[in-house]
């Protein structure tokens, strides 16, 4: 079993690589986080519950000799509904694509079946080079760390998997991310950089600030409405008559629930709950985009979305 903890000398590399990487996981094992502090900005919506993630979200991380682009998908859960049925087929499909696949797994918790049925799904995946990643070992000691890197070694073995690598990881202490980096990049095809420098993902600016609206939005009532709310941005435009040095956009976006009962969770008594939604999303939108920004933000009922195919085709799902 070869567990990297530290830096080892690369070989010079002279040619330049650019691939896809693809993280995944059952949901909440640390995948968005680790996009994030591996782009080094937020271009994925972190939360503390599961399966905040519908899209998926490519981050990019720039280095002289590489680009590694990082595709964060849906966690792969037991669906229950249609939402869930597509969420799964989106991930298997990334699967297919990426040049190495990074399997995320907690250090605080013990392999469970969410894991094994990913695993196996892993399994039955034989081009592309997998990459064990034990995330948030800032949370546990050296011994519980030593004995989930075991489980996973074991966990390999018994499915018939090669780890290209186990990596263990603190995405929030930014411990050995850089080295997660090194490790991945030698596994990505040759080629030129696909995106230009400077772009940390390919997300058009719509469906990141509707991520931030609904990652605000679900600040405070997760356990209440954990996957109702749907965020739709309607319009973007700047404002007409301001002077070239102090623009503003306004921004009209709908969040959508999926009964009237729920409106009132979100509204909040007398609107303060939604009002401190259009504050705390405003302020990551201006630094998102870099500039002054009004938004508009309307409480909308979308009966039993997730069940609904229509429904789903207009929230973009």
């Amino acid at each position: 079993m070869s567990v990297r903890t530290q830096s080892s000398d690369q070989p010079a590399e002279t040619a330049h690589r650019a691939g896809f990487a693809c993280f995944v996981g059952r949901p909440n094992a640390g995948k968005s986080t680790l996009t994030n502090a591996l782009v080094g900005q937020k271009v994925a919506i972190t939360a503390n519950q599961p399966q905040t993630t519908r899209h998926t979200v490519r981050g990019i991380v720039h280095r002289p000799e590489a680009q590694l682009i990082l595709v964060d998908t849906p966690g792969l859960h037991k669906p229950r509904t249609l939402l869930g049925e597509r969420l799964n087929d989106v991930v298997r499909t990334t699967w297919a694509e990426v040049d190495v696949i990074g399997f995320c797994l907690p250090a605080n918790e013990k392999i469970g079946p969410g894991d094994r049925f990913i695993a196996k799904e892993l399994a039955g995946i034989k081009k592309s080079p997998k990459v064990a990643i034990v995330t948030k070992t800032d949370l546990v000691d050296s011994k519980a760390l030593a004995e989930q890197l075991i489980a996973i070694d074991q966990l390999g073995k018994e499915l018939g998997i090669e780890w290209a690598e186990i990596v263990p990881v603190s995405a929030t202490a930014n411990q050995q991310v850089d080295l997660l980096a090194d490790l991945l990049i030698p596994m990505l095809p040759e080629g030129p950089a696909l995106y230009p420098e400077g772009d940390l993902t390919d997300e058009p600016e719509q469906v990141m600030i509707a991520e931030l609206i609904r990652e605000a939005a679900l600040e405070g009532v997760r356990d209440e409405l954990p996957h109702s709310i749907a965020v739709v941005v309607e319009e973007m435009l700047p404002r007409e008559d301001r002077p070239a040095d102090k623009p503003l956009l306004d921004i009209h976006a709908n969040l959508y629930i999926e009964r009237p009962s729920q409106k009132g969770i979100i509204i909040g008594p007398k609107g303060k709950r939604l009002k401190e939604v259009g504050i705390k999303s405003r302020r990551q939108i201006e630094a998102l985009l870099g500039t002054p920004v009004f938004l508009d933000l309307h409480v909308k009922v979308a009966k039993d979305w997730q069940r609904d195919p229509k429904q789903l085709r207009k929230l973009g799902f």
